[in-house]
């Protein structure tokens, strides 16, 4: 055996290993298995020079601490055959110049993410910096001709995602969102279980997400030498420089981010969406309880909380911050948990038996980073496109809208993409950007 077929093997057994196939009922896992072995088959070809894609990380955060799912991803991409990653962008210096060097001599580092944009020679963007930054880089990646594969949520206001998906039809470019619970095969079976009526009529989803941190008070200091303070809150209202504002503390914050609602909201509620049908669609209200935190110079985002929409077809749809994290859909024939360790049903013949073969059949990814390379070379739609990321993200914004408001109702028109008679909520649905920056 040639060492080329024996790593080629090694390559196709790491990517089957990856994919928990014990967790899926047989008949599925050999549908998986199949389909990944082809896919892996096909990285694993000799790729020509037409086919080689420049990747910059812009938001790459740090290995020794900071939010780094950025480069995570990244990390990702470089393993893959005719992949280079020509550019690491923070305003982080340390965490900038140690992601570059982690990438090779070819590898420039940079503190202006505009300057990557207008590099020639860069195919995609990987889009890891906190939220508020997500739709400003996006769009102006897109307009400089970039494909995109920008971190969850997508956005911070539900406006900025109707711009970023008019912005993606309008260019053509390949944006994916990084919510990769699409390309976890468990979840892709909870999906086509509910969607081909196994629990019969859908009664109430529970979408079960971590509760949120309390701090502060917190103390404004002097910003790091080597960090730049104004670049980092960008189009974000300005305020005196706070360490616990920045990196991964970043989520617990309004101004920048959603707290669990949206931090992992936007997994199990993308998730309920899928298993709906509605990824054009969304809930037609919402109400909520919950604590907000108090303390002026702290974390503001909700800590405990139960948010409850109203779907079409009188399906209730509750996300909490309790019980064990995952997604259960409750239908007048059953249940099906699902999280990202295991799948279970109320009857195990729920899940052991083989979908008919005129079955609905949803997006098959096993690979989301896969997917998105997959598609810049087809120029196909990857598997989380930038409506379905922002149609996910509004889920959790009107979460959001209603807790900030004391938790009362809050009436959805999902085609309008606005409140119902109620001119506080729709203030919520964008926030004026800080100058210079403008989309």
């Amino acid at each position: 055996m040639s060492e080329l077929e024996v790593s080629r093997r090694g390559f196709l057994g790491r990517s089957l290993a990856g994919l928990s196939l014990a967790a899926l009922p047989s008949w599925y896992a050999q549908e998986v298995a199949a389909a990944e072995l082809d896919r892996a088959a096909q990285e694993t070809k000799k790729v020509s020079a037409n086919d080689h894609i420049n990747i910059a990380v812009i938001g790459s955060g740090g290995s020794k601490g900071g939010f780094r799912q950025g480069l995570g991803v990244t990390r990702n991409m470089a393993r893959r055959p005719g992949v280079k990653v020509v550019a690491a962008c923070d305003v982080d210096k340390q965490h900038r110049e140690e992601a570059a060097a982690g990438f090779g001599p070819d590898c420039k580092a940079y503190a202006d993410f505009r300057e990557v944009l207008d590099r020639k020679d860069i195919d995609a963007v990987v889009i890891g910096t906190p939220d508020h930054w997500h739709t400003y880089i996006a769009i102006a990646a897109m307009k400089k001709g970039k494909d995109v594969y920008c971190e969850k949520p997508l956005t911070l206001f539900i406006e900025e995602g109707r711009k970023i998906s008019d912005a993606q039809k309008k260019t053509g470019k390949v944006l994916q969102v990084g919510s990769q619970q699409r390309s976890d095969a468990r979840f892709r079976l909870a999906c086509e279980l509910v969607r081909n009526g196994r629990i019969g009529k859908i009664k109430r989803v529970e979408a079960r997400l971590p509760n949120g941190s309390k701090g502060g008070p917190f103390q404004a200091s002097t910003p790091p030498a080597d960090f730049d303070w104004d670049m980092w809150l960008g189009p974000a209202p300005w305020t005196e420089y706070v360490k616990e504002r920045t990196h991964g503390s970043f989520r617990h914050w309004y101004e920048y981010s959603g707290g669990m609602m949206t931090d992992w909201g936007a997994h199990h509620l993308d998730i309920t969406q899928w298993g709906l049908g509605m990824d054009d669609s969304g809930p037609i209200a919402v109400e909520s309880t919950g604590m907000l935190p108090a303390h002026p110079r702290g974390y503001n985002c909700a800590v405990d909380f139960e948010v409850t929409y109203t779907y079409p077809g009188d399906i209730t749809v509750l996300a909490m911050s309790k019980n064990e994290n995952g997604v259960r859909f409750e239908g007048d024939a059953g249940w099906i948990f699902v999280s990202r360790s295991r799948i279970e049903a109320s009857d195990e013949k729920l899940l052991k038996e083989p979908l008919s073969e005129g079955a609905t059949r949803l997006y098959a990814s096993n690979d989301h980073v896969g997917n998105f390379l997959e598609c810049l070379r087809t120029r196909k739609d990857p598997i989380c496109t930038a409506e379905i990321g922002h149609r996910s993200a509004t889920v959790c914004h009107l979460g959001t809208a209603s807790l900030r408001l004391g938790g009362r109702r809050l009436e959805w028109d999902a085609k309008k993409e606005e409140f119902i008679k109620d001119e506080e909520a729709n203030g919520l649905l964008a926030r004026p950007y800080r100058k210079p920056w403008k989309l």
